[in-house]
């Protein structure tokens, strides 16, 4: 299907992160766009001041009868009134990734997948090819803080998306270039078995189309099951590698390095946001620019103003008082990098580090690796379990980590005694860490500790 052809489109969890890249694609080219979210979020807000009307309650009155395509969110549940009425009444009715698959179809499409790192490395490429003018459409799983935005279009027909392996919806994908970042376990829910996942994401590769290349961490468990046909490897610094970093120097909570590739590389690159494991992502990024010949000093001097993705490593506060930091780290190996980053850049700082846990079955089958990765700060307050579309399970909350915790200096408070304890609390360096609700915390925590 040739999705620019579409002059009326509805969605259902407009407000997703990745739906609402799609909906501005559609919006941007004309189309109207209408939609329904549970909640009002800053994003649906934005949205709506963009010219998409939204609704936020699953009422049958307010649907759009008029739309040529319904498009929804697999988080949707099955017994939603409006998808079911579309659906029974004949409608085109969509996946987000429906959408995606098309457009790496009919574009030169450069795919970001893997258990971590997608979006920031996703972030990264499209900042990249944009502010060098190579031009790209962008549909991001998180907003840029450069645009404020998580989808921008370019006349040049190249997309970089981000491939969500929830859902096994990244397998709809066709990349020309491919990235592939990691295979952990992770939503178990879906896939049942860390086996399993590991076959998606080596069908994930697959995908790709011929003459393409795939850009993959070195050292991934099963690599040789990888498509081979045009492979490269990257990393942090083993020189194994195909591309990896050397001379790395940390600086003013950022990092100077240079890149060794068969492209060129680049010496003396500037990355202004924290955590190493985003100086593997910028390898892996400047490596798909090279790879299009973009020019070496452009790629280097957009590199050096590049300010991250909202909640990913994200600095709310740096000064010599307070260091406050914000992710969205929800996977054991995600906290491991966001806590380990922090320590190495501020050594001398105790780090405090608060946790929302997300879904009751991550926490079920993680509740070890989360206690360990957590056991790296100095002090941990847990909030309860962050439910998303899940039903609880007995016995399943935020204490089966605090069980399994060797540090004894940890909590388990509510969010209105989080507030209180850190108004309290002598604190020199702030970790909030979690991919459900606790972000609606961030701006009264940066409040209270301004205030201090």
């Amino acid at each position: 299907m040739d999705v620019r052809n579409i002059k009326r489109v509805y969605f259902i969890g407009v407000g997703g992160i990745g739906m609402s890249a799609i909906a501005r694609f559609f919006n941007e080219r004309g189309a109207v766009v209408n939609g329904y979210d549970r909640t009002t979020t800053d994003l649906t807000k934005t949205l709506e001041s963009e010219g998409i009307n939204i609704h936020y309650s699953d009422d049958l009155s307010l649907l759009d009868k008029d739309a040529e395509m319904v498009i929804y969110t697999p988080a949707i549940p099955q017994d939603h009134k409006e998808l079911n009425w579309y659906k029974e009444n004949g409608y085109p009715v969509f996946k987000r990734s429906d959408v995606l698959q098309w457009i790496t179809q009919s574009l030169f499409s450069i795919t970001v997948g893997g258990t971590h790192g997608k979006t920031t490395i996703s972030s990264m490429i499209a900042y990249l090819l944009r502010e060098t003018g190579f031009g790209c459409n962008a549909f991001l799983g998180g907003v840029a803080v450069n645009y404020n935005s998580n989808y921008w279009s370019s006349e040049n027909p190249v997309a970089v998306i981000e491939a969500d392996e929830y859902d096994r919806s990244f397998l709809k994908l066709y990349p020309d270039i491919a990235v592939l970042t990691a295979m952990d376990a992770d939503h178990l829910d879906i896939y049942g078995t860390a086996e399993e996942v590991e076959d998606a994401f080596i069908q994930y590769t697959k995908n790709i189309k011929p003459n393409g290349t795939l850009l993959v961490k070195h050292g991934l468990k099963r690599e040789q099951d990888l498509n081979s046909s045009k492979k490269i490897t990257y990393s942090l610094q083993n020189d194994a590698a195909d591309v990896y970093a050397t001379n790395i120097v940390q600086k003013q909570g950022g990092y100077v390095f240079d890149v060794v590739n068969k492209y060129g590389g680049l010496q003396d690159v500037r990355l202004n946001i924290g955590g190493m494991h985003n100086v593997e992502n910028a390898v892996a990024a400047i490596t798909v620019a090279q790879m299009l010949e973009v020019d070496p000093l452009m790629i280097k001097e957009a590199m050096s103003t590049f300010k991250g993705v909202k909640r990913r490593f994200e600095y709310i506060l740096k000064n010599e008082k307070i260091v406050y930091i914000d992710d969205y780290a929800h996977h054991p190996e995600e906290l491991n990098s966001l806590i380990k980053s922090a320590k190495r850049l501020f050594p001398n700082r105790r780090c405090v580090t608060v946790f929302q846990p997300h879904l009751f079955t991550r926490t079920k089958d993680f509740a070890e690796g989360f206690a360990q990765s957590l056991d790296m700060a100095d002090e941990v307050v847990l909030l309860d379990i962050y439910p998303a579309r899940e039903l609880p399970i007995e016995d399943v909350t935020s204490k089966l980590i605090a069980d399994k915790m060797g540090n004894p200096v940890h909590t388990i408070l509510s969010k209105e005694a989080l507030l209180d304890y850190v108004k309290a609390a002598p604190l020199d360096l702030l970790i909030t860490a979690g991919a459900g609700d606790i972000d609606k915390l961030v701006q009264p925590l940066k409040e209270i500790l301004e205030k201090k």
